[in-house]
């Protein structure tokens, strides 16, 4: 198998990819990830153990978790944070209220996430993760996408885990 990711860190790639829904405004990496099976066997991928690692020049490291599309969708509608909430006088019986702008990003950020977890016999499946780098996206350049948990199918057999440096070699 091999896996490939390629960050999203300039302004005018990450906007023509994401037009409104551009999360690289509000600190959030998008980096696309493709994984091809170059076997006979299905692969599983374990979707929510796939991290970035980010390396400092301290020799130190910190592990981020991708950040589901929902929240994505959620930071580019609201950058500033929620607001406040309305009072109201009798809140007895009141639907729960939808945020229609964060449902239209939702809409456009969806079909682009990578959400399937088994990539068939020789193919290929991508789709992009979203890590927050509270705005700080020179952290791209000394990150690793660190995948630790892919298994061939039916027999469940572990493969080595997989790690992809994302700025230049």
């Amino acid at each position: 198998m091999s896996v490939s990711a390629d960050p999203y860190t300039d302004a005018a790639r990450a906007k023509n990819k994401f037009g409104k829904a551009n999360p690289l405004p509000v600190g959030i990496l998008p980096v696309e990830v493709s994984l091809r099976n170059e076997t006979s066997q299905p692969i599983r991928i374990k979707l929510d153990t796939i991290q970035l690692e980010v390396h400092f020049e301290s020799g130190r490291h910190q592990d981020l978790d991708w950040i589901p599309v929902g929240e994505v969708a959620d930071a580019v509608a609201h950058p500033h944070g929620p607001s406040a909430p309305q009072s109201r006088r009798f809140p007895i019986g009141l639907p729960p209220t939808t945020d229609h702008k964060v449902d239209k990003l939702v809409d456009v950020l969806k079909p682009l996430s990578l959400d399937a977890d088994i990539v068939p016999p020789m193919a290929t499946i991508h789709g992009f993760l979203f890590f927050n780098l509270d705005g700080d996206m020179s952290l791209a350049e000394a990150a690793s996408l660190y995948m630790p948990d892919a298994t061939t199918l039916p027999a469940n057999k572990p493969l080595m885990f997989f790690e992809v440096r994302l700025g230049k070699q």
